[in-house]
C-alpha cells in the first residue's frame, strides 16, 4: 500500500503594499524632472522641421502644419559638419581611452599599494576637484603651443584625460572588492599587472562602462577648450562647428537646431545602452570595503 503523500503547500499571495506617500512624492518629482529635461531636445526638434520662415513667428509654437526635414537634408549636404562630427568622435575616443588607462592605474595604486604619504596623496589628487577647470586653460594652451599640438587631436583630447573625480569612483570601487580574490591569483604566481588585468578589470565591468560613458559625454559636449586649440576649420569639432553655422551665414535657426540635435544623437545612443551600467557603477562606488 503506497504511503500517503503530503499534501501540497499552498502558496500565500500577499497583498501588494500600496506605496508609501514618500515614494510616490519621489517618483512624482522625477518624472516631473525628467519632462523638463526633455522640453529643450523636444523643442530643439519642433524647431527643426518648420520651414525657416516660421522659426521667428511669435508667439511660438510647438507645431506645424509644413512640417519639413529639409534642414537636415542641408547640414547633412555640408561635408563640413560630417568632418567635424569624424572629429568629434576621433578625439572623444581618444579621451574615453586614456582616461581609463590613466585613472584605473591610479585608482589601483591608492587602493592595493601601501607607501609613504598614500593619504596625502590621495588627498591632493582628490583636491583637483575643486580646481575650476577655466583657471587651467591659460597653462594648458602654453604648454599645447610649445609642444606643437595646436589644431591636432592630441592637442584636442590630453588636457581633457585626466578626472580626479573618474579616480575617486574607482579607488572606492576597487576598495569593496575581496583581496581574497587578490591573495588566490598571487598564489598561483600572479604579479600585479596580472591581478589587474585578470581579476580586478573583469570585477569592476559595471564601474568601467560608468567611467567610461561619463569621459564620453564630457568630451563629446566640451566647447571651450576645443574652441581655443582649434583655428583650421577641418580639425573643428562639432560643438565648435556648430558655432560657426550661426556666425557664418546668419541665424538659421532651423538649420542651427537641426544640427544640434544631430549632435545629440551619439549621446542619446550611448546612454540609452549603457543606463544600466551608469547606474550599477556609481551606485558601486559607494560601498564601503
Amino acid at each position: 500500500m503506497a504511503a500517503p503523500t503530503a499534501p501540497a503547500a499552498r502558496r500565500v499571495h500577499r497583498p501588494r503594499r500600496a506605496p508609501s506617500p514618500g515614494t510616490i512624492a519621489l517618483y512624482t518629482v522625477s518624472a516631473l524632472a525628467g519632462a523638463l529635461w526633455l522640453v529643450p531636445l523636444l523643442w530643439a526638434f519642433a524647431t527643426s522641421v518648420k520651414p525657416e520662415g516660421e522659426t521667428t513667428v511669435m508667439p511660438p509654437s510647438w507645431l506645424t502644419d509644413n512640417a519639413t526635414f529639409e534642414a537636415y537634408a542641408l547640414v547633412l549636404g555640408r561635408g563640413d559638419i560630417l568632418r567635424w562630427t569624424a572629429n568629434s568622435l576621433i578625439t572623444t575616443a581618444i579621451v574615453t581611452a586614456l582616461t581609463l588607462v590613466v585613472c584605473v592605474l591610479a585608482a589601483y595604486g591608492f587602493s592595493r599599494f601601501d607607501f609613504r604619504g598614500r593619504p596625502w596623496l590621495f588627498t591632493l589628487v582628490i583636491g583637483g576637484i575643486l580646481i575650476p577647470p577655466q583657471t587651467l586653460i591659460v597653462p594648458q594652451f602654453v604648454l599645447m603651443t610649445q609642444l606643437g599640438l595646436v589644431d591636432t587631436y592630441w592637442g584636442v583630447a590630453l588636457p581633457q584625460v585626466v578626472a580626479p573625480v573618474f579616480v575617486f569612483i574607482l579607488k572606492r570601487f576597487f576598495d569593496a572588492i575581496p583581496r581574497e580574490y587578490e591573495d588566490a591569483a598571487r598564489m598561483d604566481g600572479a604579479g600585479a599587472p596580472r591581478v589587474l588585468w585578470n581579476v580586478i578589470l573583469p570585477l569592476s565591468r559595471p564601474v568601467l562602462a560608468a567611467v567610461g560613458i561619463f569621459a564620453f559625454i564630457g568630451a563629446w559636449n566640451n566647447f571651450l577648450w576645443p574652441f581655443l586649440v582649434t583655428n583650421d576649420p577641418e580639425m573643428m569639432t562639432l560643438t565648435v562647428g556648430l558655432g560657426t553655422v550661426a556666425g557664418q551665414y546668419g541665424v538659421q535657426y532651423a538649420q542651427v537646431m537641426a544640427s544640434a540635435v544631430l549632435g545629440a544623437v551619439p549621446l542619446l545612443v550611448v546612454f540609452l545602452l549603457f543606463q544600466r551600467h551608469i547606474v550599477t557603477g556609481v551606485a558601486g562606488a559607494g560601498i564601503k570595503g
